[in-house]
């Protein structure tokens, strides 16, 4: 007889178990989390007045005497379900800073806003998709012996699409460098607006602040020659933040002059190295900074939105730049999967990591993003709300009042045992999640018809 695979006896054997319905309860609380996070320990929730027990929790009545929380990975290629759920915490965070919401008042949809766009420069000719890709009329040959154009239509999934004309003569310790330094290029791109803006309105540069203030949320991708550009809602208030108007001065025009003026201007400087020497970094030639209109003139809102949103789930493996993983030796850069383009940039990040000189920059720790070291996503602190907030909210629909908790002392005992499923536990997991995304999208679909029905 043909044995069933290892994950179909497991599951099972788990659904065998007395205690399987809690454990469903548990997946699926998790929302089907791929790689759920075990804890061990006790909660009590105390009468603060009287010291009365109100409610006690231990988890040596679940399960294998463990509680299972989610991993709260954003990355889709790591936790799907996960990552759905920070999407949703996006779409709102960065909606919220646009249109009002999450304790943001409406109003933040008539300010001057922008929707930015800051590429990385140049480090050498790559393949483009499109029209046809370099066409030269002087069709020689690089120092190395390459072509230096090249005349074919490529597809947009052709896989040379981003990829260097020739390797010898791209400048990948400049590519590095510029994503260990894209943060700092950023901060100071910041500074550079609000000093544009102070210049114009004819204001002391220190009194900024006591006028005006500017908020941003901003995301990173990865372009297909695997480097970083910006997109990012930057957002001009009064000095109080969004419960502020902006001076009479604060225009979207004098915002999209300051935009463009601080990212032609913003340099950052490299350490010095005797074997690269100092690199002068900045944002590279194409600068886009987009009106966002309430009249429909400019980029949708929701859209926006949306867009953010929908990146920050994706691992950097989906992007074909870099792995999700951290990369611990020279061995794990020849064994991951990347094109050779990307696995050049992890080999320049070893070895510049190497030196003393790039030694505060944590190159090889940053391998695996090909040097870049900042979030995904960032935001200033007036922008919007927080993911803190959003998943506070979350849980209050679930969880005690603020009122009843305001009068309860909780004493709690929690310690990390584990993480993951076993095999079967995976595949019974995976079903929650299919079956709540159906259901999610079941809902969807009522509401827009109900919706149609009313229009």
């Amino acid at each position: 007889m043909r044995q069933l695979p290892e994950a179909d006896r497991d599951a099972i054997r788990i659904a065998q178990d007395p205690q399987f319905t809690r454990w469903l309860d548990q997946i699926t609380a998790t929302g089907g989390c791929a790689h759920p996070v075990h804890l061990s320990g006790a909660t009590t929730t105390l009468d603060s007045s009287t010291g009365e027990i109100i409610q006690h929790y231990d988890t040596r009545n679940e399960p294998g005497e463990r509680l299972l929380i989610r991993c709260r990975n954003r990355r889709s290629t790591v936790c799907a379900p996960c990552s759905r759920l920070h999407a949703g915490d996006t779409y709102h965070l960065v909606r919220a800073g646009l249109l009002g919401g999450k304790n943001i008042p409406t109003t933040v949809r008539d300010r001057p806003r922008l929707f930015v766009t800051l590429t990385a420069p140049s480090f050498g000719p790559v393949h483009r998709d499109g029209d046809r890709c370099r066409p030269r009329r002087d069709r020689g040959r690089c120092e190395h012996g390459r072509p230096l154009g090249c005349g074919a239509v490529h597809d947009t999934t052709d896989p040379l699409v981003g990829q260097p004309l020739c390797t010898d003569c791209y400048d990948y310790p400049a590519h590095v460098l510029w994503h260990a330094h894209a943060g700092k290029l950023w901060d100071r791109f910041v500074i550079g607006v609000r000093r544009q803006l102070a210049t114009a309105a004819s204001l002391v540069q220190s009194r900024f602040a006591d006028h005006a203030r500017l908020s941003f949320a901003r995301v990173a991708e990865y372009q297909k020659r695997a480097a970083v550009h910006v997109h990012a809602v930057v957002r001009l208030d009064g000095p109080n933040g969004p419960d502020d108007q902006p001076p009479t001065w604060g225009t979207t025009d004098l915002l999209t002059d300051a935009v463009r003026a601080s990212a032609r201007r913003v340099r950052v400087r490299t350490p010095h190295s005797p074997a690269i020497g100092e690199l002068d970094l900045r944002w590279g030639a194409q600068i886009d900074a987009r009106p966002l209109r309430t009249d429909g003139l400019g980029p949708d809102d929701e859209a926006v939105a949306a867009y953010v949103a929908k990146y920050v789930t994706k691992g950097a493996s989906e992007t074909g730049a870099g792995t999700d993983h951290r990369l611990t030796t020279w061995g794990d850069i020849e064994a991951v999967p990347v094109t050779d383009h990307v696995r050049a940039l992890m080999r320049t990040c070893w070895r510049l990591g190497g030196l003393p000189e790039y030694e505060p920059l944590h190159l090889r720790a940053w391998a695996h993003t090909l040097g870049y070291r900042g979030h995904i996503l960032t935001k200033s602190r007036a922008y919007s709300t927080t993911y803190a907030a959003l998943r506070a909210d979350r849980a209050a629909h679930v969880g005690v009042g603020q009122e009843a908790a305001s009068a309860t002392v909780t004493d709690a005992h929690w310690r990390y045992v584990g993480s993951g499923h076993s095999p079967g536990a995976a595949l019974i997991a995976a079903g929650v999640a299919d079956d709540l995304t159906r259901n999610r999208e079941a809902v969807r679909d009522e509401v827009g018809r109900k919706q149609g029905r009313q229009d």
